[in-house]
């Protein structure tokens, strides 16, 4: 028998280890942080400070831009540090805890995505009894079951995970600890947790999706059925957002995991985990604001107003 040393630390090796190149991906990646930020933090505080968006609609809206502000967190300071720096060890229990966050806060999002075609449908299909189908009783439950969802499919891959034997390689090709990346490196035999990978985001995103789908199939009839054209475009332009929210996030996660024996460590899987972990935050806020009338105009009540007290202040004290 040989003799293993069990790995305690694990080294992210990233994109690149030229120097300059790195430079350049420090302040891409760090505006990009910047900007996920400001964004969704901002379209928290638009829905908390206007109350005309007090409604089941823009606290789903709400809810998943905070979910993208922490999911970009857990990733983004990590990856800016690492590219500053020459020693880019993570300790076991540091990357045990970076997967369980961003599987738990991915997860949550596929939910919440689901949840959102759902209160589309319920508004549309049926208006008149939105205010009972959709009462607060049922939405925060749907919101509470999203996290809850997220929680425990994340905590299932962690501790599968992080059961394993590191014992080969230390070195993760990638820029934070995802279970990919992870599986790749094991010295143990990771058949069981290819399965259950497969098995358990693929069951997620197979009745995320029939949501979706079935939610929107309904809305579809309503429209056909509406004799208005106005009212047709301003259906269509409140849902539009989602939908594209919706194919941009589903797409890469179908391409990223579902496979069931991938080749985990290539260069092509990191940029797209990248994306739909941090580039698909930074999105998010302008995919919903841009094409909806009540947010922009909700931004004008809200900004606008705090603007304008800012100056009235300034020029009443000087």
């Amino acid at each position: 028998m040989k003799n293993v040393t069990e790995v305690t630390s694990f080294l992210l090796k990233g994109f690149t280890d030229h120097r300059e190149l790195q430079v350049i991906l420090f302040f891409l990646f760090l505006a990009i942080c910047l900007f996920t930020l400001i964004g969704n933090l901002g379209l928290v505080v638009l829905v908390l400070g206007d109350g005309r968006l007090h409604n089941p609609m823009y606290c789903f809206l709400s809810v998943l831009s905070s979910v993208d502000a922490r999911y970009s967190s857990v990733i983004t300071p990590r990856m800016l540090v690492d590219f500053m720096s020459k020693n880019k060890a993570i300790s076991f229990l540091e990357c045990a805890a970076q997967m369980f966050l961003a599987v738990t806060f991915g997860t949550t999002e596929c939910f919440l995505l689901a949840a959102m075609a759902y209160d589309r449908y319920a508004a549309i299909y049926d208006p008149l009894l939105y205010s009972v189908s959709m009462a607060p009783r049922v939405y925060v439950s749907l919101i509470t079951a999203s996290y809850a969802g997220g929680v425990l499919h994340a905590t299932l891959h962690t501790v599968a995970t992080f059961s394993l034997s590191f014992c080969a390689s230390k070195e993760i090709r990638h820029v934070f600890c995802d279970i990919p990346p992870l599986l790749a490196i094991s010295c143990s035999d990771t058949h069981t947790n290819q399965l259950l990978l497969f098995y358990l985001a693929g069951s997620i995103e197979i009745v995320t999706i029939l949501i979706v789908l079935i939610s929107y199939g309904f809305i579809l009839l309503a429209i056909l059925r509406m004799r208005s054209a106005e009212g047709r475009r301003k259906v269509f332009s409140t849902c539009a957002s989602h939908l594209t929210g919706v194919s941009v996030f589903h797409g890469t996660i179908l391409f990223m995991y579902m496979r069931p024996s991938p080749s985990y460590a290539s260069d092509h899987d990191m940029i797209v985990s990248v994306f739909y972990s941090m580039v698909i935050p930074m999105l998010n806020p302008i995919i919903y604001s841009l094409r909806n009338k009540d947010v922009k105009e909700a931004m004008k009540r809200v900004f606008g107003k705090n603007w304008l007290n800012n100056k009235v202040y300034f020029h009443s004290k000087y």
